[in-house]
């Protein structure tokens, strides 16, 4: 399985899936803990990815997501973003909304 196939595959496996830094219980950094706090704040199901365990995943999905940072949030297979996006989606309930909608809550 190739990079891409193999970052679909983690995409498709869950509704709701994170790349992170670390795991929720443990995040390694305060973006992934701030994005994990408000997912479940919300109450949310969600997948974790630790990008940190492969560095190929790693570099790999910054170029097929054309996003540079992480954590990555994905739902129903699309990005959403990282932590400022999560973030103000949480705010503004736009996060519940949509993970409603995934049936992730």
């Amino acid at each position: 399985m190739d990079m891409v196939e193999r970052i679909k595959a983690e995409i498709g496996s869950s509704p709701v899936v994170l790349f992170m830094k670390g795991t929720p219980d443990f995040p390694q950094c305060g973006f992934s803990a701030q994005t994990v706090a408000a997912l479940r704040a919300v109450g949310a199901q969600f997948k974790s990815v630790n990008i940190f365990e492969e560095p190929e995943l790693r570099e790999g999905l910054k170029r097929y997501s054309n996003w540079p940072t992480y954590p990555q949030l994905y739902v129903k297979g699309e990005l959403v973003g990282g932590c400022d996006i999560t973030l103000e989606m949480y705010e503004s309930g736009e996060l519940k909304s949509l993970l409603e909608g995934a049936g992730a809550v």
